[in-house]
């Protein structure tokens, strides 16, 4: 072989040998994405919130309602995105009607219901609860000077109560003679009241306290005592959801930082409630 074909078959080796190089590193780089892409495909995955869809019914002052503007208010929106906030996770709050909560919440249109619901051994067999969040009683309100009572049987007298609820469950349990009159909201309720469709209302007291500081109320009042005083509160979740020790774990949370008391101090402080010289106002 000639110093020349040596020379020649030298740059050849070499060429290729170049090329193989080449062809390895293009292959390495599509297959390992720059480090740039890395963090943000990491950032991105850290940053997943989960999102829980929340029924609540929003004529309940002052637990849940709707401002002048038409925006979702109350002790229990302030809850929702306080427990959500120490679970990390995006709330989508909407507001359903009383009667389709339970079966809104079966039918898997949302997570959750937290709409004033009481604990009760009949929505136990179709729900689960968290521990509670407030404890509740029932009143009974009537027109000033009225001289009536709980006491009283109501025998063919007009009385009402918001449907489904434990007050509907009391009248129908205790005073079986009474004209029951049920209605879709506890604000239809109130109207009734205050235009003498009904005599009385019987009402869980969170509602019914905070409407009779209101100008409409002010003709009207408890009478008697409380009763009924061992209703309490929960989140309604679905049979066997792994959220209601999520949410157990937050409110425990909540109360132990001292923001529970924070949440509930403007609506439960005093008798007459901060939170309801705000309702009256709106």
């Amino acid at each position: 072989m000639t110093t020349a074909t040596k020379s020649k078959s030298k740059w050849a080796v070499l060429s290729v040998a170049l090329s193989g190089l080449m062809l390895a590193a293009c292959n390495n780089s599509s297959e390992a994405p720059a480090a740039s892409d890395s963090a943000e495909a990491s950032s991105n995955a850290d940053s997943t919130e989960q999102t829980i869809r929340i029924a609540t019914e929003s004529s309940y002052k002052p637990l849940s309602y709707t401002d002048a503007d038409g925006k979702l208010i109350g002790f229990e929106i302030d809850l929702i995105n306080a427990l959500c906030d120490e679970m990390k996770a995006k709330c989508d709050i909407s507001s359903q009607e009383w009667d389709g909560l339970i079966p809104g919440l079966q039918a898997k249109k949302f997570d959750a219901i937290i709409a004033g619901m009481s604990i009760t051994p009949e929505r136990l067999q179709k729900v689960d609860f968290t521990e509670p969040y407030l404890s509740n009683g029932l009143i009974l309100v009537a027109k000033k000077g009225d001289e009536v009572s709980v006491a009283d049987d109501f025998t063919g007298v007009p009385v009402g109560a918001q449907r489904a609820t434990i007050a509907a469950q009391y009248i129908e349990e205790t005073h079986p003679k009474a004209k029951l009159n049920l209605y879709d909201t506890q604000e239809n309720a109130y109207l009734d009241l205050t235009s003498g469709r009904i005599r009385a209302l019987f009402s869980d007291k969170v509602t019914a306290a905070y409407w009779l500081t209101s100008d409409e109320g002010q003709a009207f009042e408890q009478k008697g005592e409380e009763f009924n005083t061992d209703d309490t509160m929960g989140i309604a979740v679905r049979k066997g959801d792994e959220l209601a020790a999520k949410f157990n774990t937050a409110l425990q949370a909540l109360k132990e930082s001292g923001k529970y008391d924070e949440i509930s101090a403007p609506y439960f402080g005093t008798s007459t409630t901060a939170a309801a010289q705000k309702a009256a106002a709106q």
